[in-house]
């Protein structure tokens, strides 16, 4: 027969005691091992693994499961700003909290909430109510990318917004290569100005953006392309230019920190593209 521990490894290292009970394990077995120290007690009748991620933990104190942007975080979505460090708390519908004095962000909303972390679904929900539409939507995308939400996720999110936030979904694509991208066409958008996405040039190959026709936007990431990767940036770019586009590459730093000076270059070449 399993042990607690071993048993506990299978539910991703925490779980409530009525769970582990129904595989054989006793209560005895529990309150062993939880004075041997081989498993942690957290509150009455929920145990973890010992070293499990302490906002986990924490969350399952107070009464579920790890949500919002530290859950995503968790799950590899794109994040525009990192997570506070306040413990987010998906409840369910009716949750009890079991903390006393403490400084969790609980989020009451349809569904169970287990332990561990949330579903992706039920974190981009909170998210949205947490964080602004920038924020949401380069997560929304970036988890769409990973496939982390499928069909059914997505009609779960439309669902649980409010009406007014459905042009973001709407807006939402699922081929968007980074959170830059998404933020690039987001803001874009809401200026007027639309772009065609993940565009096949013959001789150049796929570029991020192409906007007014012969202006090409590529989002080159938190960091530079160095080496290898930049001589191929300039190769395509030449060819680009060789038939007739204007390459503008922005990094993380320019696109998150100097939107002003991104948007002047764009529009200047937009207007050199009408010329």
């Amino acid at each position: 027969m399993l042990q607690p521990d071993q048993l506990l490894a299978h539910f991703d290292g925490i779980a409530r005691g009525t769970q582990l009970q129904t595989f054989g394990c006793t209560r005895t077995q529990l309150a062993d091992a939880a004075r041997t120290q081989s498993i942690c007690r957290i509150r009455t009748g929920v145990y973890a693994l010992p070293g499990l991620d302490s906002a986990i933990t924490t969350a399952a104190a107070h009464g579920g499961a790890l949500t919002c942007a530290r859950a995503l975080e968790r799950y590899g979505v794109w994040l525009l700003i990192p997570a506070d460090q306040q413990i987010h708390v998906w409840m369910g519908t009716a949750g009890r909290r079991h903390h006393g004095k403490c400084e969790c962000v609980p989020h009451y909303t349809p569904g169970t909430a287990g332990l561990g972390i949330a579903p992706v679904a039920a974190a981009l929900v909170h998210l949205y109510r947490c964080a602004d539409h920038e924020t949401f939507f380069a997560a929304y995308e970036s988890a769409w990318n990973l496939r982390l939400i499928g069909a059914s996720d997505r009609d779960r999110i439309r669902r649980e917004l409010p009406v007014t936030a459905r042009w973001l979904l709407d807006l939402a694509r699922p081929d968007a290569q980074s959170g830059l991208e998404s933020l690039l066409r987001l803001r874009l958008h809401l200026l007027g100005l639309s772009l065609e996405c993940q565009v096949q040039i013959d001789g150049v190959g796929r570029v991020d953006f192409v906007i007014g026709g012969r202006v090409i936007l590529e989002a080159d990431g938190k960091l530079n392309h160095t080496g290898e990767w930049r001589h191929k940036d300039l190769v395509r770019d030449a060819e680009a230019s060789a038939l007739g586009y204007e390459s503008l590459r922005f990094d993380y730093a320019l696109i998150i920190h100097d939107w002003d000076r991104v948007l002047a270059a764009i529009l200047a070449a937009l207007e050199r593209a009408r010329d």
